[in-house]
């Protein structure tokens, strides 16, 4: 039989839906965020500089903030099929986040908190224009959502742990000739990698924090630069590249139920997923290439580790789809759909990283347009869709035709908003400008604000799509479980 790892418990599904939830309203608030910022760009609204960096740290830190917690919140409810795990702490790590968020956005919407969703050391207390209550709110709430994920990872792997071995929970009695008494199912391999990388990368994000928030209380203290930057970037790109393995996690875990088709583990699928929680942890270097402090053999590893971990797992996905799908007379509802189109736009914005994560053209692009272009490729068309496959067959969702509508709408959006960025990044328009209007040198103004006006309306088809798909949720048949 097909594994299906739903779980028939009561609690562990309204705890994840409240999450799903949660974390989707995050996102859509983020959504209008990004619009204010292209219209500004585009000179259809006026934002002062402050206001438009207080929105783009809010924006980035809330998107990938938000995004993580739902992948997290996709790959408990799969672990859940398998093994039990805490109810009551995964509403704490929810009350957590929501405290996280609410302070975060206090710090930035209200204290105008601008340094960027990156925050390097020292740009958040070298001369702010913003008080400094708000700092140590952004810091306090920041360490708050670092927890809330912290928690539900470890009880994770400790569930898994006590179900299957903590020895075996990364495949590697795969590795022998002979086959395991007992298999290990897919889905819980994505899970253990997604879970054990996150670890790691929230304990790097917590010590980072940490030392900002001694900062914080002891001006006068002084850090290495370059280390807080490593550090900081890190986190980023590890907590930024989990969101879209654990939402991978519920195509291996519920694409089955549609196709009727297993999807068994074997030594190939462990070994490239093994390969992606190491390679995963030191792809972050081509972040660094413009840091000349670097040494330079970490320049070109991070070339390396770049390009190995854009491939072992997505190779090993696309061709399971590939076999699930081809010849099972397959029915396309929306969730089938949507995770389709999320691998595709996964498997999209990995091959424009992968472009980016290359020296040479690092050198050219590192500093426009094209750098969102590859990130906002695999989130917002990649794996937001995932999320929403997930999040419509746990809702049973009755509208299949708003729905569907709807995705078909978030899917021209979508892909109408990173065409501009990538556009922008051709043209070499600069990144994290409020706006293009002092930059008359090879009419980079007036594309500038072309491009970020066609990217706002875009944007804006998407979240009428977006919206569309919430209303869809509503009409459901309440605690029913969807079918496969």
């Amino acid at each position: 039989m097909p594994y299906a790892p739903d779980s028939t418990d009561r609690a562990s599904r309204t705890v994840t839906v409240l999450w799903m939830v949660t974390t989707l309203t995050v996102f859509l608030l983020m959504i209008t965020f990004g619009i204010t910022m292209r219209l500004a760009q585009g000179q259809a609204v006026n934002l002062n500089p402050g206001t438009f960096y207080a929105l783009m740290t809010m924006h980035g830190l809330g998107m990938v903030g938000s995004l993580f917690s739902a992948g997290l919140a996709i790959i408990w409810f799969i672990s859940v099929g398998y093994t039990k795990l805490s109810v009551g702490l995964m509403r704490f790590a929810l009350a957590l986040f929501i405290i996280g968020a609410a302070g975060l956005l206090a710090a930035t919407v209200i204290g105008r908190f601008g340094p960027g969703w990156y925050l390097l050391y020292p740009l958040p207390f070298v001369n702010p224009t913003w008080p400094q209550w708000s700092i140590g709110l952004a810091i306090i709430s920041l360490m708050l959502m670092g927890v809330s994920w912290l928690v539900i990872q470890l009880d994770i792997l400790r569930g898994l742990a006590a179900r299957f071995g903590a020895s075996k929970l990364l495949g590697w009695q795969y590795m022998s000739r002979t086959p395991p008494a007992e298999e290990l199912p897919a889905p819980v391999l994505v899970v253990v990698v997604c879970a054990i990388a996150g670890v790691i990368g929230t304990l790097i994000g917590a010590a980072t924090f940490a030392i900002y928030l001694f900062k914080w209380f002891a001006p006068a203290a002084a850090f290495d630069p370059l280390l807080l930057k490593n550090s900081m970037l890190m986190f980023g790109h590890i907590i930024a590249n989990l969101a879209m393995y654990c939402g991978i996690g519920a195509v291996y875990a519920y694409l089955p139920t549609y196709t009727k088709r297993s999807w068994h583990l074997n030594r190939i699928t462990m070994l490239a997923w093994n390969a992606t929680l190491i390679f995963i942890l030191g792809a972050y270097f081509h972040h660094l290439y413009q840091d000349f402090a670097q040494p330079e053999g970490l320049q070109y590893a991070g070339q390396i580790l770049s390009y190995m971990s854009a491939i072992p797992a997505t190779a090993v996905t696309v061709f399971g789809v590939g076999s699930q799908v081809y010849g099972a007379g397959l029915r396309w509802t929306f969730t089938p759909l949507a995770f389709f189109l999320g691998i595709l736009g996964w498997v999209i914005g990995g091959i424009a990283a992968v472009v980016d994560s290359t020296i040479a053209v690092n050198r050219v692009f590192h500093n426009t347009l094209w750098v969102p272009a590859h990130f906002h490729t695999y989130f917002l068309v990649g794996f937001v869709f995932l999320m929403l496959g997930f999040l419509h067959r746990l809702v049973a969702s009755t509208s299949q035709r708003l729905s569907s509508a709807s995705l078909w709408a978030m899917v021209v959006g979508g892909y109408g908003f990173v065409l501009m960025f990538y556009l922008g990044g051709l043209y070499g328009v600069p990144r994290r400008y409020s706006t293009y209007g002092n930059l008359t040198f090879g009419g980079l103004d007036k594309i500038g604000a072309h491009l970020a006006l066609g990217g706002a309306t875009f944007a804006s088809v998407f979240l009428l799509g977006a919206l569309g798909f919430t209303i869809s949720l509503m009409r459901r048949s309440a605690g029913k479980p969807a079918a496969g």
